[in-house]
């Protein structure tokens, strides 16, 4: 059965040309023109990934990202015109796993496509069981737990932590964890890091200010604490 992606964005001939290049891959494309209709339709297809412009009347995608998150973790990538890193930074703060800023190329989007479903866990590894300290990660289901309690973490921030599970007290650059959320290092998003990170902290540490998992390397990057394996 195909994948399901939802595509909101208020530009009709752009929805119908994603649309249609989503179709040639062999998805299954739905549309929707506002925040609020979206809403509706992700509650009732329950779609794979959800294609997301910012600005839009009714309902912005910020607005909807919000409402959505609140309830479901579908990976989600931001459409958008807007081109200030700060824009950027409050969709991936909110949840988003991806931006494509407008004017872009369909290739690319269909790249980041398959990149984010890819994370999503379509193509991950099985079987695969992490444990640090009391932070436990399972690849197969993608479940984490940190002590007893479940963690629902975004795609982006499920690879992120793997990545660092996987070797305890390795130092990660920021472009190191950039290979890991987007196969390929965009120096000038360096920052996006730093937002997952603080959205994966809020997540598991008991106090996010005084991380205990969680390493700041000032000047490099990031490592989890070795602890006990």
């Amino acid at each position: 059965m195909p994948q399901t992606i939802l595509i909101v964005d208020d530009e009709k001939r752009l929805v119908s040309l994603v649309q249609s290049y989503l179709a040639q891959e062999g998805y299954r494309a739905l549309a929707a023109y506002n925040g609020k209709d979206a809403l509706a339709v992700a509650e009732k297809e329950n779609p794979d990934l959800i294609i997301l412009d910012i600005m839009m009347p009714e309902m912005n995608g910020y607005e909807f990202m919000r409402s959505h998150r609140a309830e479901k973790d579908t990976p989600i990538i931001m459409l958008t015109a807007k081109v200030e890193d700060d824009d950027k930074i409050i969709g991936l703060e909110l949840g988003a796993d991806d931006y494509v800023t407008k004017p872009f190329k369909p290739r690319e989007l269909m790249a980041r496509v398959r990149n984010v479903l890819r994370r999503a866990g379509k193509n991950e590894p099985k079987g695969k069981t992490l444990k640090v300290l009391d932070i436990t990660l399972d690849r197969d289901s993608r479940e984490v737990f940190a002590g007893k309690r479940s963690v629902d973490l975004t795609p982006s921030e499920f690879d992120l932590l793997a990545a660092l599970m996987g070797a305890p007290g390795r130092v990660f650059s920021r472009l190191d964890l950039l290979d890991v959320i987007q196969g390929v290092r965009y120096e000038g998003y360096e920052r996006t890091i730093d937002t997952h990170i603080k959205n994966l902290r809020a997540k598991i540490e008991e106090d996010p200010r005084k991380p205990q998992y969680i390493e700041t390397v000032y000047g490099v990057g990031y490592r989890l604490h070795k602890g006990r394996t």
